[in-house]
């Protein structure tokens, strides 16, 4: 059984950056733990986070909630910017 934070971590409406956390994972274990090997999957991952907590504080000036968009919302929102 997984622990809240860790379910939390999992779930696509509160993480949007699983899918990369993922990546840098399986990255990771495939190639033993050696870093300079997942540079590239550690960029997309710090890059996703900064972007959709840029978002976060951006809706939370404007007191849009909830502050981080829902899955299917961000689905649409990175449809719409291509």
């Amino acid at each position: 059984r997984m622990s809240r934070h860790v379910q939390q971590l999992r779930d696509h409406d509160v993480n949007p950056c699983v899918a990369e956390t993922d990546a840098s994972r399986k990255c990771m274990d495939d190639n033993n733990y050696d870093k300079n090997k997942c540079t590239d999957y550690f960029l997309k991952y710090k890059s996703c986070r900064k972007f959709w907590h840029d978002i976060m504080m951006q809706r939370r000036r404007n007191g849009v909630k909830p502050e981080m968009p829902l899955a299917e919302e961000r689905r649409k929102m990175l449809e719409s910017i291509g």
